[in-house]
This record gives C-alpha cells, sequence and structure tokens, in this order.
C-alpha cells in the first residue's frame, strides 16, 4: 500500500504511557493510517532510528490569541514539540470586540500581558466582532500549530458594558449581553470561559482589567453558561486570597470555588506552580474530587521566571541615575559600566532604592541570593551573591562586569515563583495537576516558558531520572488532551490526526533564549529553540525538520467537540 508518509525504526512511544517499541508509523492525509510493521511505500519515508517517535505536545495554557494573527508558524512553543495550543487563559482573548472599541481590548493585554499595543496595531486586523467570527478569522490563518481557545472575560465585560466594565460591576442587562455571547461562542466551538482576579492583572493606566470588577455572582452566572450546556472549561487567574495567609479568608475563597465545581460540574483549571503557598491549593483539588466536582491544577517544569539583561529589562530601571543610565544607546551604556566609580554609586542606589513597578516590566526588587546568572539553558544556576562575594565584589558590579564582557547580553534569572525542585516535583508528580503552564505569547519581553516541556524532558527525565520516558509523554500529550477534550490527538493511534514528533531522548532540551526584534512594528521578544528534535508533524506534514520550517503550515482550528460533562 502506498501512504503520504512512514516513519520507520523508531521507539513508538504511543502517549498511552505504556513502554516504548520499536515500530513504525504510516500516515496517510492528516491521520495516522497503521502503527507496526508497515509494508508498502510512502512518498516520503523518514528514518527515526535512535529516536522516540511521539504525539505532539499539548499546551493548555498560552495567550496566543494576538501572536496567531501575524506569527503563522507559532514560534516558539513549535520548536519544542508543541503541536496544539489552548489560548484566550486568564480572562484575555481578542474577542469579542466592538468595531469602535479595539482600544478597550487591547488596554486590558498591553499591560496584564505584556504585549506591546504597537506590535497589536500592526499585527491585528480586526476583522471580528462576535468570538465566533473571531474563530473564523483564526480558521483561515496559515498556522503551523492547532489552536483552541477560550472566551476571556475581560473582553466579553467590555464587549458588553464599554467603558463601565473598568468602572463598576455589571447590571442585569449587561449579564444578559455576556450570557448570550458565551452561549454563541461556545456552539461556534470555544473551549470554555475564562477569567482573572489577579491582583497583577492592570491596565496600563493602573487600574484593574475588566474582570477584576465582576463581582463573584457575575462569574457564577457565566459559568453557569457552560453547565447548562454541558461543555467547556472554565479557568481562571485566582484572587490574592486563594495563596493569602490569613486562614479564614483563604479557606472562603476556596470553599467558593469548591462550591462552584461541585453545583455546575464544569471542570475548573489554574495554575499551581509549586511553593509552600500552594499548597493549599493541591487540598482543593483532591477535596473538590472527593465532593464530586473537577479541578485540574497547571503545573510548571522550572518555576516561572524573568529573564533580564542591560539590553532588556532590570530590576533598577526604575530608580534614579539608573533612569539616566539606561536612557542611553548601549554602545554608551557599555562604555560607562567600566567606570567604577559609576558602579559604586550605582550599586548603593540599589541597595537604599524604592522599587515601584516599572509599568510593563515583571522586575521586582532583586534578592541577590535568589537572582541567578544564566549561563546555560538548564539549572543549576548560580546566584549573583555567591559569585560576587567569591570575588570579593558588590552583585551589581558582578553584572556590569558580566555585561561588559557579553556586549550587554548577559541574562540573569529572577524567579517569580518557586525554583527549588524540592517544592516543584510534588507539584509535577500530583494526580491532578498537568505540566502546562507556560503563558507563551505573553510577557514575551521577560519571560520566556515555551520552553516547559523540553525542559521537562531534559531536566527531569534525563538528567534527574524522576519520571520514566514513557510516562512523561503520556502527562505531555493524552493527559492535556483528554483533560482539555482535545479529540483524536495526544496518542499515536490509527485513525488519530497525526501530529507527531521524532527527537533523540538523549539530547532533546532547550537553547538559550536570545533577544530579538521580530515582532510586528519591531517589538522585542525572547525567542527560544530547541535542541534533539529531528522533526514535528502537524495534522500529517512536516512542519520543522532539526528546526527549520519546511513551508507547511497544516494546523487547524480546534473547534470544542461538543457535550463532556
Amino acid at each position: 500500500m502506498a501512504y503520504d508518509v512512514i516513519i520507520r525504526n523508531g521507539t513508538v512511544i504511543d502517549g498511552s504511557g505504556r513502554p516504548g517499541r520499536v515500530a513504525d508509523v504510516a500516515i496517510e492525509g492528516e491521520r495516522i493510517a497503521a502503527v507496526g510493521d508497515v509494508d508498502g511505500t510512502a512518498r516520503r519515508e523518514i528514518d527515526a532510528e535512535g529516536h522516540a517517535v511521539t504525539p505532539g505536545f499539548v499546551d493548555a495554557h498560552t495567550h496566543m490569541d494576538a501572536q496567531v494573527m501575524w506569527d503563522p508558524l507559532g514560534t516558539s512553543s513549535c520548536w519544542h514539540g508543541v503541536t496544539t495550543v489552548v489560548m484566550g487563559n486568564c480572562g484575555f482573548s481578542l474577542a469579542p470586540a466592538r468595531a469602535d472599541a479595539h482600544a478597550l481590548v487591547v488596554r486590558n493585554l498591553e499591560r496584564a500581558e505584556d504585549i506591546a499595543p504597537e506590535a497589536m496595531a500592526a499585527g491585528i486586523d480586526w476583522t471580528w466582532e462576535t468570538f465566533a467570527e473571531y474563530l473564523d478569522a483564526v480558521e483561515r490563518r496559515p498556522k503551523g500549530i492547532n489552536y483552541a481557545a477560550y472566551v476571556g472575560h475581560s473582553a466579553l465585560r467590555t464587549w458588553a458594558m464599554g467603558e463601565r466594565a473598568f468602572e463598576e460591576e455589571a447590571d442585569e442587562s449587561d449579564l444578559d449581553l455576556m450570557r448570550g455571547q458565551l452561549l454563541e461562542a461556545l456552539k461556534a466551538g470555544a473551549i470554555g470561559f475564562s477569567t482573572s482576579r489577579s491582583a497583577n492583572h492592570e491596565t496600563s493606566d493602573d487600574r484593574p482589567v475588566a474582570s477584576r470588577l465582576a463581582s463573584w455572582e457575575e462569574v457564577r452566572q457565566l459559568v453557569d453558561v457552560l453547565s447548562k450546556e454541558r461543555r467547556g472549561l472554565f479557568e481562571m487567574s485566582l484572587e490574592p486570597a486563594a495563596r493569602g495567609e490569613d486562614d479564614e479568608i483563604r479557606t472562603e475563597f476556596l470553599n467558593r470555588l469548591l462550591e462552584l465545581a461541585v453545583e455546575s460540574r464544569v471542570p475548573i483549571t489554574f495554575g499551581v506552580l509549586g511553593g509552600k503557598s500552594d499548597l493549599p491549593l493541591l487540598e482543593l483539588l483532591e477535596q473538590t474530587t472527593a465532593a464530586g466536582g473537577t479541578m485540574i491544577g497547571q503545573s510548571h517544569s522550572r518555576g516561572v521566571v524573568t529573564l533580564q539583561s542591560f539590553r532588556s529589562t532590570l530590576p533598577f530601571d526604575n530608580l534614579p541615575q539608573w533612569r539616566e543610565l539606561r536612557s542611553l544607546p548601549f554602545d554608551a551604556q557599555r562604555q560607562m559600566l567600566s567606570d567604577k566609580a559609576l558602579v559604586e554609586r550605582l550599586a548603593d542606589v540599589a541597595d537604599r532604592g524604592e522599587y515601584g513597578r516599572v509599568i510593563g516590566s515583571e522586575a521586582r526588587k532583586p534578592d541577590f541570593n535568589q537572582y541567578f546568572v544564566m549561563n546555560g539553558a538548564l539549572p543549576p544556576y548560580r546566584s549573583v551573591a555567591s559569585i560576587a562575594s567569591e570575588r570579593g565584589i558588590h552583585p551589581v558590579a558582578l553584572m556590569a562586569e558580566m555585561a561588559v564582557a557579553s556586549n550587554l547580553e548577559q541574562l540573569f534569572i529572577q524567579p517569580l515563583t518557586s525554583v527549588d525542585p524540592a517544592w516543584i516535583l510534588p507539584f509535577l508528580k500530583h494526580p491532578q495537576t498537568v505540566m502546562t503552564f507556560s503563558d507563551s505569547g505573553a510577557h514575551v519581553s521577560q519571560i520566556v516558558d515555551c520552553s516547559i516541556q523540553t525542559h521537562f524532558l531534559a531536566y527531569w527525565v534525563r538528567q534527574r531520572n524522576e519520571f520514566a520516558l514513557p510516562e512523561a509523554v503520556r502527562m505531555l500529550t493524552a493527559v492535556p488532551a483528554a483533560k482539555w477534550n482535545i479529540p483524536e490527538r495526544g496518542l499515536l493511534r490509527e485513525g488519530f490526526m497525526a501530529d507527531v514528533n521524532i527527537f533523540d531522548p538523549e539530547r532533546i532540551g532547550p537553547r538559550m533564549p536570545e533577544l530579538v526584534h521580530d515582532l510586528p512594528g519591531g517589538a522585542r521578544r525572547l525567542r527560544q529553540g530547541a535542541e534533539g528534535i529531528l522533526a514535528t508533524l502537524v495534522n500529517g506534514e512536516v512542519v520543522l525538520e532539526e528546526g527549520n520550517p519546511t513551508g507547511a503550515l497544516s494546523g487547524k482550528l480546534v473547534r470544542d467537540a461538543g457535550r463532556h460533562f
């Protein structure tokens, strides 16, 4: 028999968790035609000897709603074996959006998700108003990977309420509009509804994003739309009380969330990123299951960090004297950083300064014992404090020396969540979490977590031996595909869509990030490639070979499959 593609001689790890076996994978059109000893020929044969052949990875927490409009390939996620993403998390989507109110949608996104408004202005054509029309626009776009999308609460509110969405709670007529639009979106294939109650999500004019103005009753009524339709997930960025130190307030919020899960039967999902403050969330997952509800924790393979440099952002950028330095061209900064007297003054300002949040920046006042030099793509990393102590200099002086020596390109790591492997591992191994919290498409000038899948395979599987490869592949493929109701993906089985990775388990891993200016309008972002992936196929076509695009853009819009709880 003649096939379109045959992948021969690889170790097939099919996503089920079962041990791998040497076998062939035949593909006809978009689908897997056979797995085993395949006779016949193909238009294209790939020799996968010495490589694992797995399903494509599924990333259920991204913000690629805007990027899909200007980046057909889906970088950097596609370079890390990701073949399907879910966007629209945390209440942020580009639809619904009234024709005369695009600025309200952008206001929700530009600071909270650190997406340059210039990039959105240059890269988005706004051919839609309703969410259904947005899905149609995504479907028409050439795409290298597959996309599914939530309806974002902030967009839904601004569509229904206009400027009032940033000022007040919704009235009954507002709710009627939102419920109707949400229902239409679900029927058009939205994968669910998302919101944010996080204090970190603010607009560029220092106001809460629109979803944070919603009452809990508003949230409950919108989730009820999903409940009545028996379709979709509810994703949320949690309010501070969920991780707060006030036991009574935290318990009240978590109980409210548990009650919503049990009463609505809607699967509820949120980030559980590791660390002591997230332990109550693991308990909540277990309590909800025991009570008959469904909750999914989204874990992370290394902890969320910002990557900083003198060419991008630093924690000191808003301090006096630092502002003067940082306003200069890079060559002038590099020259001035060789002046030891100036560096001493900068160090003194860094020690004594009052740190406010820099608009558009995730930088915080650094604890130099928890501020690391990134000298490779994988840990362990040494702290700035420890290296500076060995050299007998101030941490800022060390940073200046490294910046001068690297033409300002030296990267430094500032954690936003725990990066201690001892705190991360229990969250990865918990049976009700899914390792899927990349945030790809957002915070792109400071955070580059598109590589969490390759980091997981390189660090936790190969270096630490905490997970067997078949189980790790299942965690990245079949598990998120099932939890997010993405049919016919996540497994290498006959009849399933042919999303396939071919990689060397002994080499796969992330490369060092790089700062580029390739967003529409020239805005900057961090970009990161991967090592050890021979090829990635999406819907039966080879999209990447050794990380290089083939020109194929075979990705699809994944619409929700319908009632499923």
